[in-house]
């Protein structure tokens, strides 16, 4: 890490102490992890003093303003607990087959297997994708044979359970938890489409309501269960095919509400697609972006339902050197529980890199 770089972070660090409230003195800071290539950010503990990712091809990595990047093993890691110890992702058992598995700091990677009645399909058996904020539950997905892949949640006292699937012979995907364990929300696969949004509440899967009567996947939920984010608010039906690029919120009070990207892109090959990934608990800031493809992708912040490119929301507040040099600033993978740190990855002129954001006043 260099000088400058840990100078930054330490200040960040400074700024960020739980009874910190933001106040118009506020300034936004953006923060390279490193200059070190193809590291993909993936989440934040709520103070952000550790953020964990993977490097391209693993293994895993998390991040402190103390110790820079440090690789952890395994084969990549996914998501933190609120106070750093836990972390997950996956791990290669003795015969290198992929499993969802945690890792608890100063131990090795622990591995959860897979169900009782499943079988690996080629290397892959499970992956943890999310944890709730307390470590104590971890939810993913395993493969039951080649042909099919359900949800889990897994705990010490339980194991891992199969959340199952609404329609026979299809796979359902967690990808991610709500704070007090009770909701979790990924995605259905269906005849119609391979990504229908769903949530599960005390085991039982329910469908988020779309324009088009569901959304695509979703990729987050707050500390109760009551904002929910995802991709793809009209997913392509045989009727409409793919003529929508937004995102979308859905929250208890007022339903499914879609995120417009910033500026309409066309393609002629692949789709564009809109990602919201995180959610602050209050919904009011949540982070993604504007896809096409895997890798071609630029970030986007959106504030109470308004998007903008996050390049253009940094350099317009105070950071007007933010992303210089970058291809493009591929997306925001995580966003803190109230909203004032988001972290991601995009394309740095020297490989893929994590950042680190910690907003200023977004009132």
């Amino acid at each position: 890490m260099s000088g400058v770089h840990l100078r930054l972070a330490i200040i960040a660090l400074a700024l960020l102490v739980p009874a910190l409230t933001a106040s118009g003195k506020d300034k936004t800071l953006f923060i390279e992890l490193e200059e070190r290539s193809s590291a993909f950010a993936a989440a934040v503990t709520d103070n952000g003093a550790m953020v964990v990712g993977a490097f391209d091809g693993g293994p895993g990595f998390y991040w402190m303003p103390t110790t820079g990047v440090i690789a952890n093993g395994g084969s990549f890691s996914t998501d933190v607990s609120a106070d750093g110890r836990t972390i997950v992702g996956a791990a290669n058992d003795a015969r290198g087959i992929q499993n969802a598995a945690i890792w608890l700091r100063a131990a090795e990677w622990r591995l959860l297997g897979g169900f009782a009645d499943g079988s690996s399909c080629d290397a892959f058996l499970s992956l943890a994708t999310g944890i709730t904020r307390d470590g104590k539950v971890v939810v993913g997905h395993a493969y039951k044979d080649c042909r099919s892949v359900h949800a889990f949640r897994w705990e010490e006292s339980t194991g891992m359970v199969d959340l199952g699937t609404a329609i026979a012979d299809q796979s359902t995907h967690a990808e991610a938890i709500s704070a007090n364990g009770r909701v979790i929300v990924g995605y259905q696969e269906t005849s119609v489409t391979p990504f229908m949004g769903v949530r599960w509440v005390d085991g039982r899967q329910e469908t988020f309501p779309g324009e088009r009567g569901f959304v695509g996947t979703a990729y987050d939920v707050n500390h109760d269960g009551s904002v929910a984010v995802g991709r793809q608010c009209r997913p392509p039906t045989v009727q409409n095919p793919i003529d929508d690029q937004s995102a979308w919120i859905w929250t208890a009070r007022d339903g499914t509400r879609c995120l417009p990207v910033p500026r309409f892109r066309p393609s002629p090959g692949p789709p564009v697609l809109g990602y919201a990934n995180a959610t602050s608990d209050n919904g009011r800031i949540v982070g993604g972006s504007q896809r096409i493809g895997q890798v071609d992708s630029d970030a986007i912040i959106w504030i109470d339902g308004s998007g903008s490119y996050l390049k253009d929301y940094l350099r317009a507040n105070g950071v007007p050197n933010a992303f210089e040099g970058w291809p493009n600033t591929g997306e925001i993978t995580d966003v803190s529980a109230d909203g004032r740190i988001l972290v991601g990855w995009g394309a740095a002129p020297r490989g893929f890199r994590g950042y680190l954001v910690i907003l200023g006043d977004t009132e």
